[in-house]
């Protein structure tokens, strides 16, 4: 072979290498066969400064709640309008639908912009957590022929990956946060980072190694605290991630769980101002407040508790209990300013949802009154266990192995074309 035609070849395999596709990121989907929706996050990183409204207008949810589900102080001066810096890493609460028969947001709207994409709204808008044929499959109407050209304010449906899981892990609480994988991750630090173990995280999400890739989509299971509510209440599965509070009952009621709790607290918050009455029948006690009174034989507890916002009320119970000793003081997650800058840290995007020891306050530091298709194998095991009252579903993992086909025949390509110069 001469080296001219050596030459050409090296010049020919680096130019057709480029065109080799990644292999697609992996995400864990779950399968469902029912009509109904659970509480869920995904985790999100602002791909620029943005206002608190413009984060939850991105993802159709209330500002407030956005804050609350971070443990962000709410109590700041036009607090929806405060900018925060871009990197920032939030947890989003989303509605988690049953849609075609697979888990996903259902909710999410965004209206095109001048010069945006498909890949671009999939991958700097939404940090990865939808692909750009996702968001065109999700959207017919629009008939979008080149996803490189959309007219302006087009209406999109976004199908961001979330799972449910029956919000149980191992037979306890939790609810389910979508992860983008970044190119420093490890399983074992997101497994540490959110107080959860390798084995539990590749059992979710059906890995067969410990190995992950950046943008790989992987389900993390949030320890939480669980309401009981019935089925006739708007809020009926509440489910509320342990150091973060959710605000309900049209911003009447506020319901924190504590760090390392799995008992959902819930009390009147400051931002009530038109509320139906909070006060327990045949008691003076509102929601949330609870008398005790220690006897020989234990402490009696009376407590009236919030029980869901049904027909447009809120609904209380009075219930009497005695306990081997009586509680102690109510323990609130941590509140933080809203942030300016991003938190000192050199690894994790977000703080673990566990408070270390030694800082767990007992009143919150604020003057808030903490008020492709195709699917794969099931996994080997989903997460154990479900909350009395949910259904059941199992958990895949999605791949395309399309790029595997092509590489193959680009390699066969070259193979003969090599042989036939040599010759």
């Amino acid at each position: 072979m001469t080296p001219p035609q050596s030459l050409s070849i090296i010049i020919l395999l680096i130019s057709v290498s480029a065109f080799f596709p990644r292999a697609a990121a992996k995400s864990t989907i779950e399968p469902c066969s029912n009509s109904g929706a659970c509480s869920a996050f995904v985790g999100y990183t602002l791909y620029t400064d943005l206002k608190v409204s413009e984060v939850a207008s991105l993802f159709s949810v209330d500002p407030i709640s956005l804050l609350l589900a971070n443990a962000i102080d709410i109590s700041y001066p036009d607090v929806e309008n405060h900018i925060l810096p871009s990197q920032l890493f939030l947890k989003i609460p989303i509605s988690c639908s049953c849609v075609d028969g697979i888990r996903k947001s259902s909710s999410v709207t965004y209206k095109t912009r001048p010069s945006d994409t498909l890949l671009s709204i999939s991958s700097a808008v939404y940090g990865g957590l939808v692909s750009a044929d996702q968001i065109k499959e999700a959207n017919p109407r629009a008939q979008i022929s080149d996803p490189s050209v959309i007219p302006v304010a087009t209406q999109l449906n976004i199908p961001l990956h979330c799972t449910c899981f029956n919000n149980s892990d191992n037979n306890l609480p939790a609810v389910y946060l979508s992860y983008v994988v970044r190119n420093v991750d490890t399983l074992g630090a997101i497994a540490g980072r959110y107080a959860t173990t390798v084995s539990d995280l590749m059992n979710v999400n059906s890995l067969g190694s410990v190995e992950i890739e950046e943008e790989d989509i992987l389900a993390i299971p949030l320890s939480a605290c669980a309401s009981n509510f019935p089925a006739t209440s708007a809020d009926y599965g509440l489910v509320v991630p342990n150091g973060s509070y959710a605000i309900t009952a049209s911003h009447c009621v506020q319901c924190s769980c504590g760090p390392a709790s799995r008992n959902l607290y819930c009390m009147p918050a400051s931002l009530a101002v038109s509320c139906s009455t909070m006060q327990c029948r045949n008691s003076n006690l509102m929601v949330g407040n609870k008398t005790t009174q220690q006897t020989s034989g234990g402490c009696n507890v009376t407590s009236c508790n919030y029980s869901g916002f049904i027909n447009g009320s809120i609904a209380t119970t009075l219930s009497s209990s005695l306990q081997p000793r009586c509680p102690g003081m109510q323990l609130f997650p941590e509140l933080t300013a809203p942030p300016t800058t991003l938190p000192d840290t050199d690894f994790s995007p977000a703080p673990s949802p566990i408070s270390e020891p030694g800082g767990i306050p007992s009143n919150p530091s604020s003057s808030v009154v903490p008020s492709s298709n195709s699917i794969g194998f099931p996994p080997v095991g989903a997460p154990v266990g479900s909350i009395p009252g949910s259904s059941t579903s199992d958990a895949c993992s999605l791949v395309h192995s399309s790029t595997y086909f092509w590489i193959a025949l680009a390699l066969g390509f070259l193979g003969k074309l090599v042989l036939s110069m040599a010759t």
